[in-house]
C-alpha cells in the first residue's frame, strides 16, 4: 500500500515562504509523477505543480507559476513544493498525490491514485 505523509505547513505573513515535503512509502516512488493540489475553504481542490517521474518535467497552474517550485529527491522517496511569495489567496490544505501508471506531468485529479491527509498553509498578516 502506497502512503503519501505531507508536512511543511503553517501560518506565514504575505511575502513570506514554506516549503512543504510529502513522503511516499510501500511502492516505487522514482517511477511515479506526482502533484500537489490545494482546496481552499468552501472550494473544490486544485492543481498546484507536478513533476514527472525523473524530475525532468514540471508542470504548474498560472496562479502559481514564478513563485512555487516543485522538486523532488528519489533517493528520499520525497516531493516538495517550495512557496515563495506567498498570498493571502495561497490559503488552503495542500496535498501531495502520486501518479502510478504514465510518470507523466498531469493536472488531473483522476489520474492521481494515491492522495495524503493535507497540510494547512494559512498567509494572514
Amino acid at each position: 500500500q502506497v502512503q503519501l505523509v505531507e508536512s511543511g505547513g503553517g501560518l506565514v505573513q504575505p511575502g513570506g515562504s514554506l516549503r512543504l515535503s510529502c513522503v511516499v512509502s510501500g511502492g516505487t516512488f522514482r517511477s511515479y509523477a506526482m502533484g500537489w493540489f490545494r482546496q481552499a475553504p468552501g472550494k473544490e481542490r486544485t492543481f498546484v505543480s507536478s513533476i514527472s517521474y525523473s524530475g525532468n518535467s514540471t508542470y504548474y497552474a498560472d496562479s502559481v507559476k514564478g513563485r512555487f517550485t516543485i522538486s523532488r529527491d528519489n533517493a528520499k522517496n520525497t516531493v516538495y513544493l517550495q512557496m515563495d511569495s506567498l498570498e493571502p489567496e495561497d490559503t488552503a490544505v495542500y496535498y501531495c498525490a502520486a501518479e502510478l501508471f504514465w510518470g507523466v506531468v498531469t493536472s488531473n485529479q483522476e489520474a492521481y491514485a494515491y492522495w495524503g491527509q493535507g497540510t494547512q498553509v494559512t498567509v494572514s498578516s
